[in-house]
């Protein structure tokens, strides 16, 4: 995995001449913390040390404003922004040595107010799929700046996992064609992954993604050949759990039409009913989600089945729709 780290060093080692120095481990003022944080697929470490307030008055004094402060990639602090700068240079100590010329990256965040915090303090927040939120925490400030990682940086991580050994399974290739289309992005080497992932084990799950992949290249007739395949391996629960992943990913048009088509293949199974049940509760038809809903728990096969359905069926009888 890709890792980035932002190195605050603490403490400067000299050698000087042939003499050996032996130092004694004892604990800091400023403790060493380190945080880290999985980002899309970048690993992303702060190592830092923790000064203490410790009754001072930490911005524009202990910390003048305007100037460059030393907090690990460096920051200049003013009144109403802040400038957080990426160094090229991570091995030097302090700023006593900052050169702009070695900047990698510059940007301007505004801080907020904070709640008191003896020590000084990084935190990841805001945390999503592929951003977050590093925020810089000290004595009644915080300063929040985030870091991304692009659709490309992504890519470039999978194309450097399928040479490993999930090059010969059908999930990897298929989860890689997946990632591309639900970004819209490298679909020409999306259906060369998603024809690996067949190459290995056809499945419903992969011919679905063919399909879907098709269609978004605007090749319908080959989109719908690969459907047909897809249905030609699917069971009623391959293609319910296909309408409730369309619904997890708001598609929920192209959802009712997967449960339309489950409810017609197989009308007597559970699943057949939960799709009647969920077609009938989009439309607001409670109560007739609800018998469908029993019908199903009824024809249902295990105890954790039954289970929960039934908890489907106590939402229905509350007016509650089951899609959401």
């Amino acid at each position: 995995m890709k890792r980035i780290s932002i190195l605050i060093p603490a403490v400067a080692i000299l050698a000087i001449g042939v003499s050996v120095r032996a130092d004694l481990s004892v604990p800091d003022v400023s403790q060493l913390a380190v945080t880290k944080q999985r980002v899309g697929l970048t690993d992303v470490k702060i190592a830092y040390h923790r000064p203490l307030v410790n009754g001072r008055k930490i911005w524009g004094a202990l910390v003048p404003l305007g100037e460059v402060w030393r907090a690990g990639a460096h920051m200049i602090p003013t009144a109403d922004t802040w400038t957080v700068i990426f160094s090229k240079m991570a091995t030097a100590w302090g700023s006593y040595t900052y050169s702009q010329a070695e900047d990698a990256l510059r940007v301007t965040v505004k801080p907020r107010p904070n709640e008191m915090e003896e020590a000084l303090e990084y935190e990841f927040e805001d945390l999503k799929p592929e951003s977050a939120t590093v925020t810089l925490k000290w004595e009644k400030l915080a300063v929040p700046f985030k870091i991304a990682i692009s659709d490309d940086a992504t890519v470039a991580n999978i194309r450097g996992q399928m040479r490993g050994i999930g090059q010969f399974q059908w999930q990897p290739p298929n989860q890689a064609a997946q990632f591309c289309l639900t970004k819209k992005i490298n679909l020409d080497e999306a259906l060369k992954w998603v024809n690996l992932s067949i190459q290995n084990e056809e499945r419903f799950e992969n011919l679905t993604t063919k399909s879907e992949l098709l269609k978004a290249m605007n090749k319908p007739d080959e989109a719908k050949k690969a459907w047909e395949q897809a249905i030609a391996k699917t069971t009623p629960i391959g293609l319910y759990s296909y309408g409730r992943r369309l619904q997890t990913e708001k598609r929920d048009a192209d959802a009712m039409e997967i449960f339309k088509d489950v409810a017609k293949r197989y009308p007597e199974t559970p699943f057949g009913h939960l799709a009647n049940a969920r077609i009938k509760s989009a439309a607001g038809d409670f109560a007739g989600a609800a018998e469908d809903a029993k019908k199903a728990q009824a024809v249902a096969i295990s105890d954790a089945q039954k289970t929960s359905i039934k908890a489907l069926i106590d939402r229905l009888q509350a007016k509650q729709d089951i899609n959401k």
